[in-house]
């Protein structure tokens, strides 16, 4: 069976918007990430695992709102006890051997999210056009749960220094999702790559 992105509907590359004249770091980049490998972590309540004790791929999970990652992997801390992995690899095995069912509950979702990446300069105003957080008090390397348009949103600050953020939502908004991302580039430019 093949697997069919997201965004395979709506996502159409090209330069969209007020694009013209502008200096490419003013254009911000719109990118789905497609082709990757996604995993919800819950540690059980009776479970004497210590969250100081968890690692995968070489990375230790992370403390409140915190991201830790590599070249491949990003451990989301999204609630206590509550973790999401996104991964260029297939840690299946990995997971099955370090994450029994007696503490853990591992659920791979890597079909039922749909990620937006944005980049460039203005990649924090159209955050700010359509959800109330305050975007700009969030770190490099941190994440957190708000809404853009009413639709329920992960949002994972990857780089400060190239204003690069990736937007996750439920697969069956990822379009609706779009729209309202893409709508509120217009006025910046965008370019979809």
């Amino acid at each position: 069976m093949k697997s069919i992105s997201p965004l395979n509907n709506v996502h159409e590359l090209g330069q969209f918007g007020d694009f013209e004249n502008k200096n490419v770091q003013q254009i911000i980049k719109i990118k789905e990430i497609k082709n990757i490998f996604i995993y919800q972590i819950v540690k059980f309540k009776s479970s004497n695992k210590k969250d100081s004790e968890l690692s995968l791929d070489n990375l230790a999970f992370p403390n409140i709102l915190k991201v830790n990652s590599n070249d491949n992997t990003r451990i989301l801390w999204m609630g206590p006890n509550n973790w999401l992995i996104i991964s260029k690899n297939n840690l299946s095995d990995e997971l099955k051997n370090n994450f029994f069912s007696s503490d853990f509950a591992v659920t791979d979702i890597s079909h039922s999210r749909s990620i937006i990446e944005l980049q460039g300069s203005n990649a924090k105003e159209v955050i700010k056009k359509g959800s109330p957080f305050d975007i700009e008090k969030l770190e490099e390397n941190n994440c957190t749960n708000t809404v853009f348009n009413g639709i329920t949103i992960t949002i994972d600050n990857i780089d400060n220094s190239t204003n690069k953020i990736r937007i996750i939502s439920l697969r069956s908004f990822g379009e609706s999702l779009y729209h309202s991302v893409t709508d509120a580039c217009l006025e910046f430019g965008y370019e979809a790559i």
